[in-house]
């Protein structure tokens, strides 16, 4: 039976850019193997489930095959199948229609009149 690490796998199917990030983010626990916290280390066999975060989205996939080196983004799908729901997907749009968040520049540190002000508006 064939198997491969989780890192090696996240980034040969192209979830990560780097295998540095991929480990990394193993690492830190952003990366779960059937629904448990793993180790970059860990062995996959097919039909694991792994779910990750990237950004504020969660991905869930389930593991197909194993590819033999980095395989291309259109050969991708013979190596994992999307369980991600498609919530997921609508807020990655919601937050592109949103845009990045606006931070109005003011003066800098609020005097202590501006202060008191504040203070009895909350």
């Amino acid at each position: 039976m064939q198997s491969h690490r989780i890192d090696k796998f996240l980034w040969e199917v192209r979830l990560y850019k780097t295998r540095t990030l991929a480990s990394a983010a193993v690492k830190v626990g952003k990366v779960k193997l059937n629904g448990e916290i793993t180790k970059t280390g860990k062995e996959l066999k097919v039909a694991d489930e792994i779910s990750f975060r990237i950004g504020p989205m969660t991905r869930l996939v389930r593991v197909k095959d194993f590819p033999t080196n980095r395989v291309s983004a259109k050969l991708v799908l013979n190596f994992i199948d999307d369980l991600t729901p498609p919530e997921e997907y609508e807020k990655i749009k919601l937050m592109k229609e949103l845009g990045p968040p606006v931070f109005h520049t003011g003066k800098g540190r609020p005097t202590k009149k501006d202060r008191r002000k504040l203070d009895g508006f909350f």
